[in-house]
């Protein structure tokens, strides 16, 4: 979900039904090609713009019921049917593969949460879809952890988008807590750093625990995948609090310990959460 080639999507999962995989690895491959048309290679702004061009008239093409000799499209038109898809969600994962392509600041934490919105909701959204949940309500809470998990990734990698030219720290709050572009560029992790990273970890621990009842309610497979994906987001926020929010120095990822203690957490989520105060 969402993240550097959606590491978080939940391609080859043993969690994963047999027959949702096929549908699974169309979507990612669609998801994950775009995706490195915005961030790999060497071609220029235009050209990658006009390959993005290209993916939409493909979804104008699956959408008229037009066939693909392309692999990879015919794939996706396959499984959008079978599935009843919208596509409106491939619409929105282009839509931010172009804004990566163009824009590299976010001046305030409305504008973060609408990128968000297109770069990671969908994933969740279609997955709702392939499990016939798309409800309102798991839509909401699917959209919170998604945005959490977006959200963790950037604080995580801070200095990888930053050999990028992208800063994903609104500016406002960088401003509110007197960071400024210095810091990044030198690696300074002072007090005014540790203050607004505290303030982003805590934010985004707040939207992943307001989306974490889905994980509840989602029966079997489905279910236990959220959970861990729900935990693991958390572990990574507190490997961050671990290293003092010096994301610098090293990036915090998860290892083998980590993934025990996620599937106990994991196993006894429902407990937990009864005793987590709710936020929002």
């Amino acid at each position: 979900m969402p993240v550097d080639h959606y590491e978080n999507f939940p391609v080859a999962s043993v969690l994963l039904p047999a027959r949702l995989r096929p549908a699974v690895e169309a979507i990612y491959a669609f998801a994950r090609s775009a995706d490195d048309i915005a961030d790999e290679g060497n071609a220029g702004a235009e050209a990658r713009l006009e390959s993005l061009e290209q993916y939409e008239r493909a979804l104008d093409a699956i959408e008229r019921g037009i066939p693909s000799d392309v692999p990879l499209l015919s794939r996706l038109a396959e499984t959008i049917t079978a599935h009843r898809l919208p596509l409106q969600p491939f619409r929105d994962l282009l839509s931010a593969f172009r804004q990566d392509i163009v824009t590299s600041r976010y001046a305030n934490f409305g504008s973060l949460l609408d990128y968000c919105r297109r770069s990671a909701n969908p994933v969740g959204c279609l997955m709702l879809h392939l499990y016939k949940a798309a409800n309102a309500t798991n839509l909401k809470e699917s959209d919170a952890i998604c945005t959490a998990l977006q959200l963790i990734n950037f604080w995580q990698d801070v200095t990888v988008d930053w050999q990028k030219n992208r800063i994903y720290l609104p500016a406002e709050d960088m401003s509110r807590y007197g960071v400024t572009e210095a810091h990044l560029a030198g690696g300074r992790a002072d007090a005014a750093w540790h203050a607004l990273m505290r303030f982003e970890v805590e934010r985004a621990r707040a939207i992943m625990l307001a989306g974490a009842p889905l994980a509840l309610r989602m029966p079997g497979r489905i279910g236990w995948e959220l959970r861990l994906i729900v935990q693991g987001g958390l572990r990574i926020l507190e490997c961050i609090e671990a290293i003092d929010y010096d994301v610098f120095r090293r990036r915090p990822q998860l290892k083998a310990g980590d993934w025990l203690r996620m599937t106990w957490r994991a196993v006894w989520m429902k407990y937990s959460l009864a005793r987590t105060p709710r936020v929002g």
